[in-house]
């Protein structure tokens, strides 16, 4: 049954892929991503070169290994992985949460998201532009969607390792955390701009830049 529904969550998406990505004008357009060429995607590899390498990728086969703070990660499988997914406007991740893990606030600027629950439960939820939140706990088996470009989260809340696959409309769907865009950009947004935006001190702005600064290896 779990298998069924994830094919049919796939095959949603795949319907509606031409709603924001643009509509593919040839069989297919493996991406050549060492052309060196900027382009709205990727140039095409030379046909002859193409293998079924290009289109396949094992990477969500099994849970990754969440070793952060915020106790989730992603896996993606999208065009920079499956390079045969140039111009076919889909993707998919693999999202495993440790106990209490969180996928925090972010947004997809190029994708409307659809999570499938493969293990778990979780509270999930988006915040519409009139601030009003959209929430839910979702179970194994059951299906959520994301609008494209709104604010949006995932929490387990359970004792137990939670995953989900992640379906979006878009070969390459960006990712903007919120309090990384906000907190660790680089050049830094004016620590003025971030005290008054939540009218706190300077003291609070670099406690949170501490937190989320990368770990020195």
């Amino acid at each position: 049954m779990a298998a069924i529904v994830t094919y049919l969550v796939i095959f949603t998406v795949i319907s509606s892929a031409l709603a924001y990505d643009p509509d593919m004008l040839q069989d297919l357009c493996v991406a050549n991503t060492h052309a060196g060429i900027k382009v709205n995607g990727f140039t095409c590899k030379a046909e002859g070169n193409v293998t079924e390498a290009d289109f396949f990728f094992d990477g969500l086969a099994k849970p990754g290994k969440v070793n952060n703070s915020v106790g989730s990660l992603v896996t993606g499988a999208n065009v920079e992985k499956i390079p045969g997914l140039n111009t076919l406007g889909v993707s998919l991740s693999r999202i495993d949460y440790a106990p209490d893990g969180l996928n925090p606030p972010h947004t997809h600027p190029r994708a409307t998201e659809m999570i499938f629950v493969l293990e778990g439960e979780l509270d999930v939820g988006f915040i519409t532009t009139a601030n009003k939140l959209i929430s839910k706990t979702v179970k194994k088996g059951e299906v959520f969607v994301f609008p494209r470009g709104l604010v949006h989260f995932q929490k387990n809340n359970g004792d137990k390792e939670a995953s989900v696959i992640a379906a979006f409309n878009s070969q390459l769907p960006g990712t903007q955390s919120i309090a990384m865009t906000l907190f660790a950009s680089t050049p830094a947004v004016p620590d003025n701009v971030l005290t008054k935006a939540f009218q706190v001190g300077t003291k609070e702005i670099d406690k949170i830049k501490t937190k989320l600064a990368p770990k020195k290896s």
